[in-house]
């Protein structure tokens, strides 16, 4: 232990020795190139004195200077005005800059644009003080606008994100959360006349469950929709009295009870309509729009240095001597894409070092030289099931029995069902003869049976995840042929994809159908009951037997497709949280991007926003308690990457590199502000697994630990659109999966094998995925 101890030791030494070395050669080439930088003493005279009244004078006189940088004051050609530090034909430090329109910025520069910590001011009197990223309001600040309203907390990309409390001029106040600029996720508003909502807001209106609190004492308390209450909820008078029921504008759809309090002088029956009224009185503040954001002001400074000064001369007020002869135009040593010291290759070596591992290295698991390239496209998936093909039968009987099943008529679907439609022996069959019959068309195949499973709780399950039964026809029986999987999965089970890649077919055996039966009732209430589950979605359950002479049945799934996205797919995981056999045996040459990897080829760590992880660890556990509830195992978490940024050779473009030995040394990078806006407006119709904009950290394995789950952080971050949910939920822990587990705990670890108690699995399934995906700081 002492050795291995001494040995990690050694390594981060030689790592730190190294940047050291490079760092002090760094330096003696500055030394070589410019010589010794004096600056002048910038105590201003009585002339610089008088004009010194706000801060920035005051930064001039206290601020230390970098040994590139100086002070200036400059009147640029268009009227505008700069003083402060300047680098590199770039404000660069501590500076202020008036806009001849009134604009005005007072703060920290970084290579022109503003960064750090500053004050803008508008020619209105609007002002912001606070964080600052490449040119927008980004970080914590204060906007005080020009009609008195007054804003402080976070921001992104100029608009108001994440904690905020805005104080409106007409005396309302709101605190909670935002997103995109809009009230989003948890807040209270309290108007003037003390009046206040606590709940959910969505798109900058009450939206979600919440309480209404009258100044008289009455208060709402329930559901709500686009500002009005909408669903089951109930209003309280102050006298004791309450009305409860579920509540909409509309007379048709209002329903509940008016329970008079003993007090209570108002024997008639309560009308809701009272607080509707009362309601549309109290209107939101839209707030003070920005007038022009700062990320828009332009400064009135030529890029080019092709002219730039050979010498820099004390101003007329003496400050800011400084001369320096540069031989090389625009040369910065320092600048993050240098190619000496910072550029990304060192940073990799310096990560071999650090890692313990031999920069020869060929397998990219192992070594954090080698750069992360996009799989390779496969083509595309599946074979077409035409004329000739041995399941071209089978596929028109499936057709034939969906698009009868969907389009029998049925009387009206409620989502409240009776216990008896879950029975097993609840099933339909048909009769389809090649000549038609009284309710089935002629066709072409042969003669065979239909036979429906528990009809109308299929029914139910395609209203609730709203599925128009118009379009589920035309996507399964459409003109287009079904795809059929080119080999079959481990259990023996064969895959058929719709055309559009919507639906999966899958076959099922006996004994799948009989479990999946038996939690069809726990399934239905699960998925009602959280509509974010990530459990994968079943549309139907069916079986066609073939008459005749060759008699068979085959039974099978309708289930939607996890992975099918607008946005292609380069990597793809299958998540278990066990080791034994869950490695993908194939050579890199061979894995495109339809490859499914699995938990031991998992190279990465997902990193969601803090919201949007609180809510996946919160949903994760919920599905997985009714796995356990139902008694199944063996179920995976199915995981699709699409990768933002992609350079022209096919490797993978980090988003930042962040050193993992020394966390506070570098700020992190901002992407680019169209594709963040453009993140930002998808958030807010975005669903918990599908298409979710979120980071990725390269982790890397050991050798000596090849069987670990999660590698060791890098620091090295991509984006990526992300897909996942829970598939293969139907292996129950039968008397084959016990005997299983019984056996190959002799030759291995008990832990590492997938065939273990549902509670068990569960843990090990959590424990892992916790691991797997954390938030993103």
């Amino acid at each position: 232990m002492m050795n291995m101890l001494n040995k990690e030791n050694n390594t981060v030494s030689r790592a730190w020795e190294a940047t050291l070395r490079k760092t002090h050669a760094a330096k003696k080439r500055a030394n070589s190139i410019f010589g010794t930088i004096a600056l002048a003493n910038a105590t201003a005279t009585n002339t610089t004195t008088t004009t010194t009244n706000n801060t920035v004078e005051d930064n001039d006189k206290n601020c230390t200077l970098s040994e590139a940088a100086y002070f200036t004051e400059k009147i640029l050609p268009n009227g505008e005005y700069y003083k402060g530090q300047w680098c590199d034909n770039f404000p660069e430090g501590q500076g202020k800059y008036y806009w001849i329109d009134g604009c005005m910025y007072v703060g920290e520069w970084h290579r022109g644009k503003t960064m750090g910590r500053g004050r803008f001011r508008w020619p209105s009197g609007a002002t912001y003080e606070g964080e600052f990223k490449s040119g927008y309001m980004d970080g914590t600040g204060t906007y005080v606008g020009s009609n008195g309203d007054t804003y402080k907390g976070q921001w992104v990309m100029n608009l108001k994100h994440g904690n905020g409390i805005e104080y409106y001029a007409n005396g309302d106040r709101y605190e909670g959360e935002w997103r995109r600029g809009l009230r989003y996720g948890i807040g209270k508003y309290q108007w003037h006349n003390k009046n206040h909502y606590d709940g959910e807001w969505k798109n900058g209106v009450i939206h979600g469950n919440g309480c209404f609190v009258w100044i008289n004492g009455d208060q709402y308390d329930g559901c709500w929709e686009d500002g009005m209450p909408k669903g089951n909820g109930t209003y309280q008078l102050s006298d004791g009295s309450f009305y409860v029921g579920y509540w909409s504008k509309k007379e048709n759809e209002q329903n509940g009870t008016y329970h008079p309090s003993e007090s209570s002088s108002n024997d008639v029956e309560w009308d809701p309509k009272i607080v509707y009224n009362q309601l549309a009185d109290c209107k939101i503040s839209p707030g003070e729009k920005v007038p022009i954001l700062p990320s828009q002001k332009k400064l009135a400074i030529s890029y080019s240095s092709n002219n730039a000064e050979k010498s820099r001369r004390p101003s007329i007020d003496g400050r800011g001597s400084l001369v320096l002869e540069r031989p090389f135009d625009k040369m910065n040593l320092w600048d993050e894409n240098d190619n000496d010291f910072n550029s990304f290759e060192m940073s990799r070596q310096l990560d071999c070092e650090f890692y313990g591992v031999n920069p020869a290295e060929s397998n990219y698991k192992f070594n954090p030289v080698l750069p992360l390239k996009v799989p390779k496209p496969g083509n595309r998936q599946g074979e077409k099931i035409s004329v000739g093909h041995k399941n071209y039968e089978l596929m028109l009987n499936l057709q034939l029995g969906i698009r009868h099943s969907v389009g029998r008529p049925a009387p009206p679907t409620s989502l409240d069902l009776k216990a008896s439609a879950f029975d097993p022996k609840e099933k339909i069959w048909t009769r389809f003869p090649p000549e038609g019959s009284k309710y089935t068309p002629p066709h072409q195949s042969c003669e065979f049976k239909w036979k429906d499973y528990t009809p109308v709780v299929f029914r139910s399950l395609r209203k609730l995840f709203k599925v128009d039964p118009a379009d589920y026809m035309l996507s399964i029986c459409g003109n287009d042929a079904l795809r059929e999987l080119s080999s079959p999965g481990k259990s023996g089970s064969f895959f058929y994809l719709t055309d559009d890649d919507i639906y999966m077919i899958k076959t099922m055996k006996k004994a799948e159908v009989k479990v999946f039966l038996k939690m069809l009732a726990a399934y239905y209430n699960h998925v009602r009951s959280f509509e974010n589950s990530l459990v994968i979605k079943y549309y139907g359950l069916h079986c066609v037997k073939v008459t005749g002479a060759i008699q068979r049945k085959v039974r099978f799934v309708i289930m939607g497709n996890l992975l099918r996205s607008e946005y292609t797919i380069h990597t793809r995981f299958d998540l278990k949280g066990s080791s034994l056999g869950r490695v993908t045996n194939k050579p890199e040459s061979e894995i495109n991007n339809t490859t499914i990897l699995k938990d031991l080829d998992l190279n990465f760590i997902f990193k969601l926003q803090k919201a949007w992880f609180h809510k996946f660890c919160w949903q994760i556990n919920r599905d997985c308690e009714f796995l356990e509830q139902v008694r199944t195992m063996d179920y995976s978490l199915l995981v699709g990457l699409h990768f933002r940024e992609i350079s022209s050779n096919g490797e993978l473009i980090p988003c930042e590199k962040r050193d993992p030995r020394n966390e506070s040394s570098s700020l992190p990078s901002r992407s680019t502000s169209d594709q963040l806006l453009l993140d930002l407006e998808r958030q807010a119709n975005m669903v918990l697994g599908a298409n979710m904009p979120a980071r990725v950290e390269r982790t890397i394995r050991k050798p000596e630990c090849e069987l670990q789950l999660v590698g060791e952080q890098t620091g090295e971050y991509y984006k990526v659109i992300l897909s996942f949910g829970i598939i293969d939920i139907l292996q129950d822990y039968d008397i084959t999966k016990k005997l299983e587990h019984a056996y190959k705990s002799i030759q291995y670890d008990p832990t590492s094998i997938s065939a273990v108690d549902p509670k068990l699995y569960s843990k090990r399934f959590r424990d892992f995925i916790f691991k797997a995906f954390t938030e993103d700081t």
